[in-house]
């Protein structure tokens, strides 16, 4: 196989053994240290290790080394096209040292990224005799021509990176298992997952740490849709109560003559429908905790009810003068100004400082960015596994949509956006217009901060994006409209980093 054997790469070749057969190791990082440890022996340019879609047999650049190796991980394939494609299609490893002679050479993403390819080397990562993926070395340094002995190197990579792929979609899916088993577990018990990556909410869950300990009233505030009955039930579960029951009431989901049998029950005969003894909810969460959401949708009526459970933890059911006495703990939650409702005669002010003894607000997803992508991916991968498609993830210019929309809906609008998403998205990752949510991403978050020359070029690519679009990516018909000329257009199209969907007629 090999004349001699060197030494640095027999010594690399043990240290990524070594990686792929330890208990444990982050995938991403492992296969890019392939990668580089590839490049760097067979004196290559630049790399890709592209993987293909089981679904659709496209190719997709999922790790790319070199001076663009950015802006090729923005780029596809679809089966057969390219050195790339014939190799994934026929498992066979190539050298092509002058691309320019073969005619299975793409030249679009070349061009595209201004990065001009003079050889390739092309290697199939084969598992249980199918090819998953392959390794692309581009260019050999000094313009010199790659070797048999790069291929043979490259082969022994590419069989370690299949591995490790392996091992990582294993572990993958045993994660992903145990997670979802662990997600079951709590929607079976009634309780809902709570997903969070910003300083901010971790200081929040920290206060309900504290708040916990104690059987003082909670008062949840917030926009709709953050998330407050999430944030009750760690109040409960973090608390010595966790064991008992967690009650749950929607108090603007309920006519007043329902909602107040509804919390307190009655008995027979008390009114036309009341055939039998009912106990209510505030009965039903004795020894654990009721959680009243909407709050601030509480008849007056009933407030006054409700002051007397807070302070003498007694109450009568509806028709009957027998006291009741429960131990409950109070968690309301309300999206609505109470201090307005006060002034206005409409919620009684003694209930709103009883109520309001341990405040918890909860922000809006606009001012806890970071939670953004986490949750994103969580509701990606909870429809997926329910429509049963499968996505790698975001687009950069869908994440970048997330992270400047406003979100009024908050969390449930996210939820919403991504369900759609996954409904109707055709392609291995979700992108912007997949989202329908707003128009562009936010202008004002765009330009933000930034210097008068970056706004400029901020505008620019988005104007010209747009125009693009409007015209389905005809650079003739767009540069028409746009009174400029096409080879100017095709200069900006480079210059502002514009990727150019491959379906595309690029006129």
């Amino acid at each position: 196989m090999f004349d001699r054997i060197d030494p640095d790469k027999f010594a690399t070749l043990i240290e990524i053994n070594t990686l792929i057969n330890s208990n444990y190791y982050d995938a991403t990082s492992l296969l890019t240290q392939i990668l580089e440890s590839a490049m760097r022996l067979t004196a290559g340019e630049a790399a890709s290790l592209i993987l293909k879609n089981e679904d659709d047999g496209k190719l997709y650049f999922e790790i790319a080394l070199g001076p663009k190796g950015r802006e090729m991980q923005k780029f596809s394939l679809n089966p057969g096209e390219g050195i790339a494609g014939w190799v994934a299609e026929h498992g066979q490893s190539l050298i092509v040292n002058d691309v320019e002679t073969d005619s299975r050479f793409y030249k679009d993403i070349s061009k595209s990224i201004d990065f001009p390819t003079y050889s390739i080397l092309a290697v199939p990562m084969i598992v249980r005799e199918r090819c998953v993926g392959l390794f692309e070395i581009i260019n050999k340094k000094g313009k010199k021509y790659f070797t048999q002995d790069d291929l043979q190197w490259l082969e022994i990579f590419a069989v370690q990176a299949a591995i490790a792929i392996e091992n990582a979609k294993y572990l993958e899916r045993a994660k992903e298992e145990i997670g979802y088993l662990r997600d079951q577990i709590s929607l079976d018990k009634g309780y809902h997952v709570l997903i969070a990556n910003s300083p901010e909410i971790t200081e929040k869950l920290e206060l309900i740490d504290k708040v916990a300990k104690t059987d003082s009233s909670v008062l949840i505030l917030g926009e709709s849709g953050v998330g407050k009955e999430l944030f009750a039930e760690q109040v409960h579960l973090r608390s010595n109560r966790k064991n008992g029951p967690f009650i749950r009431v929607n108090c603007a989901a309920l006519p007043e003559g329902l909602l107040e049998s509804e919390l307190f029950g009655h008995v027979k005969g008390a009114f036309t429908d009341a055939v039998q003894n009912r106990r209510g909810r505030f009965e039903l969460a004795n020894g654990g905790t009721i959680f009243l959401d909407e709050i601030g949708d509480l008849p007056l009526k009933l407030q006054s009810k409700l002051l007397r459970v807070l302070q003498q933890r007694t109450f009568e059911r509806l028709g009957s003068s027998d006291t009741i006495t429960v131990d409950v703990r109070i968690v309301a939650a309300t999206n609505r100004d109470i201090e307005a409702q006060i002034k206005n005669g409409e919620f009684r002010s003694d209930l709103y400082y009883r109520l309001n003894v341990l405040p918890i607000y909860v922000p809006p997803l606009r001012q806890r960015k970071e939670d953004i992508p986490v949750l994103a991916d969580f509701f990606l991968k909870k429809f997926s596994r329910e429509t049963k498609k499968q996505f790698s993830g975001f687009t950069d210019q869908a994440m970048e949509h997330m992270l400047s929309y406003s979100w009024p809906g908050n969390i449930r609008e996210l939820e919403n956006a991504v369900e759609r998403a996954v409904v109707i998205a055709r392609d291995k990752y979700i992108g912007a217009k997949d989202l329908l949510i707003g128009n562009t991403p936010s202008e004002k978050d765009n330009y933000k901060g930034k210097s008068l020359k970056d706004a400029l070029q901020i505008f620019k690519k988005h104007f010209i994006y747009n125009a693009l679009d409007e015209h389905e990516w005809n650079q003739t018909e767009t540069s028409r409209t746009l009174d400029i000329q096409r080879t100017y257009l095709s200069r900006l199209i480079r210059e502002l980093g514009i990727v150019t969907p491959r379906s595309s007629n690029n006129g």
